[in-house]
Order: structure tokens, then C-alpha cells, then sequence
């Protein structure tokens, strides 16, 4: 064989066997990923995806509109609804030895959210309120109220002579978190406890009334300033009953 040729044929030869063993590039390694299905980047706003365009649609089965408040929530300039819905169990209906009949059925709170026109679910709860017909013992029993405010939702229960308190809750990954509390210990028109609690800032503010003898407007307050441990939020869809909702600093 001309030395020439064989020289020719031997490197032809070492060519192949290196091209054979040669490993992957970054590239070929890339362009396999590449070929692989592409998550869909929204999957994690997935409960929000339930949309309509009346809010009465999302009334469930088996409640009723009990009332409905308007406001922005989520700071759109776009005017969202929050619910509050009543169940229709008939076994709920008692009678009551001295004030009838009584619906007894719980009550819940839907928050939707302003999309262009349309409704956007952002939390659910369908009982976390009893019902306007509970006993009040010798009193009647607080009365509950719901306003959106400065971009807020409030939960108000007020209890006349004996003073009110009230949650607020923001919107903020996807729910609504319960980042204060704010209650009045009255005796009559007369305050002898304030209390109030910034779960953001960890912060709780007691006013107590050492005057005794005070008259309305005649109270002297003083001041405790005290640091909460509790460092998660609770959340709306979380509660399960606001009558026995723990607001304590633990």
C-alpha cells in the first residue's frame, strides 16, 4: 500500500473513534431540555382562576344573600364585593320560648375581586359568623358588620353598653390576612379598656381607665406597650368560628 494512503486511512480511522466517544456539549445538553413541555407560569395563581361576570353566581348551594358590601380591596381603583351569605338548613330554625321562631344558620363571607368587569374569587368561608338570632344572656347578643375601607376588609362586632371590637384583614399572596385587632371594654358610655394589636409590627397597646370614678369623658388612660410573639398571620379562609377566635399575643 502507497505510504501515503496508509497514513490517510489510519488518521480517518483515530478521527472516527474520537468523534465516537466524544462527550456532549453544553449545547446538546441544552437543546434536549429545550424539547421538554413548558410549564405554564400562572399555575400558581390557580385559585384565583374561578372568574364570572354576576357576583351572585358565587352563591353556593344551599345559602342565601344575606348582605352585600362594595369597595377596593387590592388598591385598582377597580370596586370589588364581599358577600356575607346565610345558610338554609331548615333544622337550624328553632323555636324560642320567649322569642319565637329563630333562624339559627350560620353565616359566611365570599370576597371577589374587580377583573375589568368581570369576578374574580379571592377567599371563602362559609360559616365563620353565627347567626344573627344568637342569645345575648341579659343583653343582646353583638351585632355583626362588614365595611372595606382604605384598601382594607373589617369584620366589626358591635355590643352596645359594653363596647365593640373589630379585625382587619389585608390583601396580600393570593388572601386575606389578619394583620389587626381592635376592641372598647365599656361600662356604659364610660371606656375602661382599649385594646389594640398590629400583627405586622408585633405590637400590642392597652389603654386602661384609672379612674374609677370617671364619668363619660372623664377617664384617665394609661398606656402599656407590649411585643407580641406570634409571627404568623392568620388568614380568613382559616377561621373557623369568630366567636372563638384566639387574639391573644402567643
Amino acid at each position: 500500500m502507497n505510504k501515503s494512503l496508509f497514513c490517510t486511512v489510519v488518521i480517518l480511522i483515530l478521527t472516527g473513534i474520537v468523534s465516537c466517544n466524544k462527550p456532549k456539549t453544553d449545547n446538546q445538553s441544552t437543546s434536549v431540555v429545550d424539547e421538554l413541555p413548558q410549564v405554564d407560569e400562572t399555575i400558581e395563581n390557580s385559585p384565583k382562576t374561578e372568574v364570572k361576570k354576576d357576583f351572585t353566581d358565587f352563591l353556593p348551594e344551599g345559602h342565601v344573600m344575606f348582605d352585600t358590601i362594595f369597595g377596593d380591596l387590592n388598591k385598582d381603583n377597580q370596586e370589588d364585593c364581599v358577600l356575607i351569605i346565610k345558610g338554609t338548613d331548615k333544622n337550624k330554625i328553632i323555636t324560642h320560648e320567649y322569642r319565637g321562631q329563630l333562624d339559627r344558620n350560620r353565616r359566611g363571607i365570599i370576597v371577589l375581586l374587580n377583573e375589568n368587569g368581570n369576578y374574580q374569587l379571592a377567599t371563602k368561608n362559609y360559616d365563620c359568623f353565627s347567626s344573627e338570632n344568637e342569645d345575648g344572656g341579659v343583653y343582646y347578643a353583638p351585632e355583626l358588620s362588614v365595611e372595606v375601607s382604605k384598601g382594607k376588609l373589617f369584620v366589626n362586632y358591635g355590643h352596645g353598653r359594653y363596647g365593640y371590637w373589630s379585625y382587619t384583614f389585608r390583601y396580600q399572596n393570593n388572601g386575606f390576612a389578619l394583620i389587626g385587632y381592635d376592641a372598647s371594654h365599656n361600662r356604659g358610655p364610660v371606656t375602661e379598656t382599649q385594646v389594640s394589636i398590629n400583627y405586622l409590627t408585633r405590637q400590642k397597646i392597652v389603654n386602661h381607665n384609672t379612674n374609677e370614678n370617671a364619668d363619660d369623658g372623664e377617664e384617665i388612660f394609661e398606656k402599656t406597650l407590649t411585643k407580641i410573639k406570634k409571627t404568623k398571620l392568620t388568614l380568613l379562609s382559616e377561621i373557623k368560628d369568630f366567636d372563638e377566635l384566639d387574639i391573644s399575643e402567643d
